[in-house]
Parts: C-alpha cells; sequence; structure tokens
C-alpha cells in the first residue's frame, strides 16, 4: 500500500479575502465576482425570457390580418353572386383560382388553364368569361355570377334543367362551364338554326361527346323564351 497522502485541494478564500480580491479587481479595473455574478444572472433572464418574447411576437403575426397571405398581397373585394368578399391576394391571382382556392366555390373547373375548354366559365357584368384568362384584382365592383348563383329562390335556371332533362353531360366535368355559356347565349345574338348553336358553344369543349344532348338542351330553353 503507497504511503503517500491523498493532496487535499486547497481551502476557499474567506470572506474578508474575497472583499480585498473584489477591492484588487476594482482597482484595476477587473471584473469582480459580485459584478460576474450579477452579469449572469442577467444574462439568464434574457435568455429565458426571449422564448417569451418570440413566442409573443409570432402570436402576433398570426394573427395580424396584414401578415395573413404571400408577400406583396394587396386588398380586393369581390361580388361574387350578390355577396361581397373581402380578400388579400396577390395581384397576379387568377379570378378562377380566387374563386376556388379561397372563395371554396368548387362549382367553377379548372380544366386547362389556358381558356381553351371553357370549363372556368363564369359570368361578370351579365357577360360570360373564361376565368382563367383574367386576374381577380381587374373586376372589383363587377357583378360575377358563378354556377352556384345561378339558380334562384330554391328554383334551378331554366338552363340547368334542360340539362337534366335532356342529359347534356356524361363525367359532369365540363357541365358548369356548358350551362354558364348556354345561359349566356340566350342574350347574345346567335342564329335559330342548330349549327349556329354549335358555332356560340364552340369555345366548351365536352370530352365526353355530349355535344348533341347539349345543343337540345340549349335549343329548348331557347324556344321556351
Amino acid at each position: 500500500m503507497s504511503s503517500k497522502k491523498a493532496e487535499l485541494p486547497p481551502p476557499a478564500p474567506a470572506a474578508e479575502d474575497n472583499e480585498e480580491i473584489n477591492k484588487e479587481n476594482k482597482k484595476s479595473g477587473g471584473i469582480t465576482r459580485r459584478s460576474f455574478l450579477e452579469r449572469l444572472g442577467a444574462a439568464g433572464v434574457v435568455v429565458s425570457a426571449s422564448p417569451l418574447v418570440h413566442a409573443t411576437q409570432t402570436t402576433e403575426e398570426k394573427t395580424d390580418p396584414a401578415a395573413v397571405g404571400v408577400p406583396g398581397a394587396v386588398p380586393i373585394v369581390l361580388k361574387v353572386n350578390g355577396e361581397e368578399h373581402r380578400l388579400k391576394l396577390e395581384s397576379r391571382v387568377t379570378l378562377l383560382d380566387a374563386l376556388r382556392e379561397n372563395l371554396q366555390m368548387f362549382g367553377t373547373k379548372k380544366g386547362c388553364d389556358h381558356g381553351q375548354c371553357g370549363a372556368c366559365t363564369v359570368h361578370v357584368n351579365g357577360r360570360r368569361l373564361n376565368s382563367c384568362l383574367t386576374f381577380a384584382i381587374m373586376h372589383q365592383g363587377d357583378e360575377i355570377t358563378t354556377i352556384e348563383g345561378l339558380a334562384k329562390n330554391g328554383q334551378l335556371h331554366p338552363m340547368q334543367a334542360a340539362f337534366l332533362e335532356h342529359d347534356g353531360f356524361q363525367c359532369g366535368y365540363c357541365t358548369s362551364g356548358q350551362i354558364m355559356s348556354a345561359a349566356a347565349l340566350l342574350h347574345e345574338p346567335c342564329g335559330k338554326d342548330d349549327d349556329s348553336v354549335r358555332e356560340c358553344m364552340s369555345g366548351n369543349i365536352c370530352r365526353c361527346g355530349a355535344y348533341v344532348n347539349i345543343v337540345a338542351a340549349v335549343q329548348s330553353v331557347r324556344r321556351a323564351t
């Protein structure tokens, strides 16, 4: 067994010695024990409080209406089916996307997104329009009607009823655009024969090929009005 005694740590300085050390540090411009502990405590308060400050800022950002949406968004008002909707949209959002993504009006369909199929047809101030080809911000103050607003007082529009009666659809994806175009056609100059109707409805594509029944539905309403 080794006879070497274990070395003990040096004793801690007495309180009087600490005061002397602090005085010497103050004279030399150094950090005293007390000032070090005070700074350490202050730092701890800042670190522990910073998550609370960050959480408060995050909550304010989430609840601040100006922070909702994407950078560069601007406030707009759209009047759709007789009701005003206040939105905050990026200025390049199409009317189609505003209706579907922001107002959850999914009756207006996104087909080609290039103005070639007519599935997105709506009425703007009584005239039919491909909503994928125009920006929402351009239609503030306009009267916009979608397929959801075509029926009145719980009664189907005559064109909606005619499409049901004449089976003017199969898969139904293009049907809302077909009906909106056909309803607008009633107030447009168009010949009385079937070929004229086909020409006036040529902007609406039915991939199922239900054109014969679509023309029959349109002609039945035209004859009744």
